[in-house]
């Protein structure tokens, strides 16, 4: 029998892995439909559903690896870098689903819920002032007006796939629904900064993609996760993470 490997585990979900099949186990079934109905809309390769039982979903696994993880080397060649571009470009592209997805979330209860944020790690000393003022500050750019695409919401690098320079998949979709493109591209390149012309040239330079909001939206993800992933077994603080995307920007 296979062993099991714990992929990730939190209150929230689990992800176990048995052989060539993945258990994604969540409290929230909403998040579970959600992840299954984006699947069966969006034009890019995505894993096989072989059965749901809540709160139970199992996904057969993809062909390739990942493009790397946060805080870790790329694996991934500049052309494959650029085709994940391009199959984002292709999500982008889709016909709009019926859901709003994270990425779609107002500016005001953005930004409400990046204050409340900001003043919690200053409060518990989890980040120092001046740098989550600095970072609260480049996150202003974020706030402007945009057009709606399908975004998939939380398209970190840990989610897309390749086999050499092909996408074989992206997995992950509980997040998914109509948003702002820009925040899936700052998410995938999120602590790859060195890989964003590779992954805009895939994408494609018919569209301005404005690097001001791509910081902006590194800022503004990292300090809304911070104080959750410290309380949830990760470590943000970790060399090429989190905090190490904020001290970038100072």
């Amino acid at each position: 029998m296979d062993e099991i490997e714990v992929v990730v585990a939190h209150s929230e979900r689990a992800t176990l892995r048995v052989g060539d099949v993945f258990l994604k186990v969540d409290t929230d079934q909403a998040r579970i439909d959600a992840e299954v109905e984006a699947m069966a809309l969006v034009p890019v390769p995505t894993p096989e559903v072989l059965w749901r039982k809540p709160p139970v979903l199992a996904l057969a696994a993809l062909p390739g690896a990942t493009l790397g993880r946060l805080g870790g080397p790329s694996t991934g060649s500049p052309a494959a870098w650029a085709a994940a571009g391009a199959a984002i470009r292709t999500l982008h592209d889709a016909p709009l689903p019926p859901r709003l997805g994270r990425a779609g979330r107002s500016t005001a209860a953005l930004a409400a819920e990046l204050d409340e944020e900001c003043a919690a790690l200053v409060a518990h000393g989890i980040l120092p002032a001046d740098l989550v003022a600095r970072n609260r500050q480049v996150a202003e750019a974020a706030f402007r007006p945009w057009t709606p695409a399908f975004t998939h919401g939380d398209l970190q690098i840990e989610h897309v796939f390749v086999d050499g320079d092909e996408v074989t998949g992206i997995i992950d979709w509980s997040e998914a629904g109509r948003g702002d493109p820009l925040y899936d591209l700052a998410t995938f390149t999120l602590g790859h900064e060195e890989h964003l012309d590779d992954v805009i040239a895939g994408y494609g330079t018919d569209i301005d993609v404005d690097l001001e909001v791509i910081h902006a939206w590194w800022s503004l993800r990292s300090l809304l996760v911070v104080r959750w992933l410290s309380e949830h077994g990760f470590d943000p603080f970790l060399p090429g993470c989190e905090v190490d995307v904020l001290r970038s920007r100072m």
